[in-house]
């Protein structure tokens, strides 16, 4: 394994609007034996409603699809389709033309999934074995106007090695819940991460961006900062997951005569209800899943959401330029999220550097 890092990039056509997809089937036809060559790969999604979850995460699942599947519906269940999202009201969307209204697919519940499901845009993967699958999971691939095509980028590497590291104050409103798009010129946070990248001379590695280790009630994800999403449908889940899904859930609440006691709320009893049947699903161990239920059960939202503390990024010099940039999706922006005040109105993020060898 002493091969130079190597990226090739695939396209995806999804059969279903929830599809996962073993993206080495596709590999092994397009280059054979790729994964075999490294140590290590990095899988970077160009999109929002769909991405790929921890490599840890998916070894507890045993790889399967089956498991994948039952665990991700937890999240589709939470978040259905067409339960009245501000980001659906395509009427309010001052951004899109009249053309793109006609077009534009109502998936609300796939941004706030992958958010809520700690789902990124990109990852990095031990190469233990070749034949062990990597799955691409998404949310939102075939609408009324057909099936999308996907992109993902593949980079294979050995080595990774840390040259460069700053720290970054974001600042933050005085409301406890807030988002902030990091991708926004007046943070100030890209004009740094191009240039760490351009003085190392990086051709080929990763940024991570993470909170400072001081920093609590607050996560990260990469998505869409579309106004009525950010502001409205996920402010809506932070203040209260619980009757979030209460309001918005439509196969919740069928039978409430069933629901045994008064202590479980409506909502929290066909949680249980959910749970169970995951737990039947994957087999997972009782108390991994007890600690979930416990979880959900105690709020706020860091206890409900698999919200995550980082995010990365590709670096790469696609062109072959020797100039490497960051790689994001056009609708792709690095978000953070707070569901509680934060102290003098400023988080602060940690950015580290690696170069892939």
């Amino acid at each position: 394994m002493c091969a130079s890092p190597h990226e090739i990039t695939l396209e995806i056509r999804p059969t279903a609007r929830f599809d996962v997809i073993d993206i080495t089937q596709q590999m092994a036809s397009d280059l054979e034996d790729f994964l075999a060559q490294y140590r290590r790969s990095l899988y970077c999604s160009y999109h929002t409603t769909a991405g790929y979850l921890e490599q840890s995460l998916c070894a507890r699942l045993n790889n399967s699809r089956e498991r994948l599947d039952s665990f991700l519906h937890l999240f589709r269940h939470l978040f259905p389709p067409n339960a009245d999202y501000e980001h659906d009201k395509l009427h309010l969307r001052h951004e899109l033309s009249d053309e793109q209204r006609r077009t534009e697919p109502k998936n609300a519940d796939s941004h706030l999934a992958f958010i809520g499901g700690g789902l990124k845009n990109c990852v990095t993967y031990i190469n233990h074995d070749p034949e062990t699958p990597v799955y691409f999971i998404d949310l939102d691939g075939v609408s009324e106007h057909g099936a999308r095509t996907r992109r993902t980028t593949v980079m294979g590497y050995d080595r990774e090695e840390l040259v460069g590291e700053l720290e970054h104050p974001v600042p933050v409103s005085g409301h406890p819940i807030d988002s902030v798009n990091l991708r926004d010129e007046e943070i100030g946070l890209f004009d740094r991460l191009d240039e760490l990248v351009r003085w190392h001379g990086i051709t080929k590695g990763r940024i991570d961006i993470s909170l400072d280790t001081g920093e609590s009630q607050a996560g990260l994800s990469v998505n869409e900062y579309e106004t009525l999403l950010m502001r409205n449908d996920l402010v809506d889940v932070l203040k209260n997951p619980v009757q979030f899904m209460a309001q918005h859930g439509r196969d919740a609440l069928r039978n409430p005569l069933t629901i045994p006691g008064k202590t479980l709320n409506y909502a929290q009893y066909d949680f249980v209800q959910v749970l169970n049947e995951l737990m039947d699903k994957t087999r997972m161990s009782e108390s991994f899943l007890e600690k979930v239920l416990a979880k959900f059960m105690a709020l706020p939202a860091s206890r409900f959401l698999r919200m995550k503390r980082g995010v990365s990024l590709l670096v790469t010099d696609r062109d072959g330029n020797g100039k490497g940039s960051i790689v994001q999706g056009t609708y792709q922006s690095p978000i953070l999220i707070q569901w509680a005040k934060a102290e003098g109105q400023t988080r602060r993020l940690k950015i580290q550097l690696r170069q892939f060898s």
